[in-house]
């Protein structure tokens, strides 16, 4: 039988501090994570978690809704899209990635984010 849960990103199962500017908070739910990235005004993924991660651009496929904030996602091919609040986005591994603007942006994620900024 399933079971029923809930959680609040009030008190996540972990929390992943990035270089500097944000974190992401990981519940875990049915036995998957979901995330709640908060990307501070001047975040890039190449400043702030290539040191975490170890690769030259993010290597995640995310899934995602844009809660508050906008940041712009550059592909490894120069395509470059920005999501705003209440956007729906499926990103690719293979990205960089940047807050645009000084609002911090809030990006719910329910991609493939079990290793994402996790520190070994």
């Amino acid at each position: 039988m399933a079971m029923f849960e809930i959680k609040n990103f009030l008190q996540p199962d972990e929390t992943r501090k990035f270089e500097g500017a944000g974190q992401a908070e990981v519940v875990m739910m049915a036995g998957r994570p979901v995330g709640r990235g908060i990307f501070e005004p001047g975040w890039r993924w190449s400043t702030n978690v290539k040191p975490i991660a170890g690769t030259d651009l993010c290597e995640v496929s995310h899934l995602g809704y844009c809660q508050s904030g906008h940041m712009r996602i550059i592909l490894s091919d120069g395509t470059a899209k920005e999501i705003s609040p209440g956007d729906v986005v499926a990103i690719p591994p293979g990205h960089d990635a940047e807050v645009v603007g000084d609002e911090t942006c809030v990006l719910l994620d329910f991609g493939e984010i079990a290793e994402y900024a996790k520190r070994s």
